[in-house]
């Protein structure tokens, strides 16, 4: 639909408090006019209209941060301003403040002006303009500003025919629009969601509270790694369990059994159960047949890597999990080298077409004896000064499985789960000593 403007009077002659007025009165109208199903085609242009005046706001952010409206309003920073003026989150409010700089730019920095128009024009909406704000933060420093307008294009055209969760994911990439070497392109990608698992492991957190009546309520924050596996197991006990039964000729030859229910829903012919309340009840039962003796054990649910083999054996290239989520290649050689986890590699076979090299062999998992073995040699995490106890430690191939090293007590070492993952972070080096100890640094 294709909208006309119809001038009431020239525009200079109007302020913008006006023009906000008389925006007010067109409101008014809207919402005193009766709504017929027939209206119901106008939800994307009111969808338009508000993507539109959000950028209006953003607008009258950035022209407040510009002029240090905010100190003169006896407040702290942009966000608490808008907050104040909003009656909104100081979350929310430091996002659209962020937002509004980028768009705007900063002295020495130039802004985002065609994701800045094309919001104002209504193409794209807010959320599509936070995910392409975010991704030219995180392009390199040394591309010129032809490059970076080039990166910027690409992602405004991408938001027309992608929701922001689909923008968000091409957006790591974006940068194959002008950089020809994939490597590079690969290396950029895996250092984004580095970046996103460092932040989403520092926002984990679990929180418990006694309802005093039998029940426990809680709340917790997990990375999507943790909460996808999570997912799959709790999915798998109470998805309905359904058996196909035979029809016509061949049901008189079938034997037909009773239905098999699921144990944590009542009444799965009901279509006003509730899930939530069934991923309660076998959420009780998993915590109650949780493991107790060791917590780094062979677990029965999997979840499966997918990565090639030169991401195995160092490359940076982000890996994903048959989950839907991508993962950085130091996080899926970490998850390599722990039970439950099974590493689909891929490769090209002579014709060219993907094959599956390998699926993962039990033989690279150490054994309960050798875990056993190892509380002799170790008492605590083998990174050097950490004091973590070797109960809470997984067991590292000190010489990585995927380059020929052997699943045996000489080449096993326990570490903790924060060395665990610097260990197989690209950012970090590390040294092992004859006692058995390694050394982990950031690379300078």
């Amino acid at each position: 639909m294709t909208t006309t403007a119809i001038p009431l009077r020239p525009r200079d002659s109007l302020s913008l408090a006006v023009q906000v007025d008389v925006l007010h009165l067109v409101v008014d109208d809207l919402h005193a006019t009766t709504v017929r199903a027939a209206d119901a085609g106008l939800l994307a242009e009111v969808h338009r209209a508000q993507a539109r005046l959000y950028g209006l706001r953003l607008k009258l952010i950035a022209a407040a941060q510009a002029a240090d409206v905010p100190a003169g309003d006896g407040q702290a920073s942009t966000a608490d301003w808008v907050a104040k003026n909003t009656r909104g989150t100081r979350q929310d409010s430091a996002r659209d403040a962020g937002l509004a700089g980028s768009l705007a730019g900063s002295e020495g920095e130039t802004g985002l002006e065609g994701t800045r128009s094309a919001l104002e024009d209504g193409a794209l909406s807010a959320a599509h303009a936070k995910v392409i704000a975010d991704a030219m933060r995180k392009l390199p420093a040394a591309l010129t500003p032809a490059q970076q307008q080039a990166c910027e294009a690409r992602l405004v055209d991408l938001a027309a025919r992608l929701d922001p969760a689909q923008l968000r994911r091409a957006a790591r990439r974006v940068l194959e629009e002008v950089e020809p070497d994939p490597e590079v392109v690969d290396a950029h990608e895996n250092d984004q969601i580095v970046e996103e698992e460092d932040a989403a492991h520092a926002k984990a957190r679990l929180s418990f509270h006694d309802n005093g009546d039998g029940t426990t309520s809680g709340h917790f924050t997990l990375p999507n790694l943790a909460a996808d596996a999570l997912r799959k197991i709790i999915e798998a006990m109470t998805a309905p369990r359904r058996q196909h039964r035979a029809s016509g000729r061949d049901a008189r030859h079938a034997k037909v059994g009773p239905r098999e229910s699921n144990p944590f829903v009542r009444d799965q012919t009901d279509p006003t159960r509730d899930p939530a309340h069934a991923r309660g009840l076998a959420l009780a039962q998993l915590c109650e047949h949780l493991p107790t003796d060791h917590l780094h054990g062979a677990a029965t649910t999997q979840v499966t890597v997918l990565m090639d083999i030169e991401t195995l054996r160092g490359h940076l290239r982000a890996a994903g999990l048959d989950t839907d989520r991508p993962i950085s290649a130091g996080e899926a050689r970490r998850m390599a080298c722990n039970s439950g986890i099974v590493p689909t590699v891929f490769g090209r076979a002579l014709d060219g077409k993907p094959r599956v090299l390998d699926l993962g062999r039990l033989s690279r998992l150490f054994t309960e004896a050798q875990r056993a073995a190892i509380t002799a040699l170790h008492t605590h995490c083998a990174a050097r000064g950490c004091t973590r106890p070797v109960a809470w430690c997984e067991l590292h191939h000190k010489t990585p499985w995927s380059h020929g090293g052997t699943t045996d007590l000489d080449n096993a070492a326990p570490l903790c789960g924060w060395h665990h993952r610097r260990i197989h972070d690209h950012r970090y080096t590390h040294d092992w000593y004859t006692d058995g100890t390694v050394s982990i640094s950031l690379r300078t």
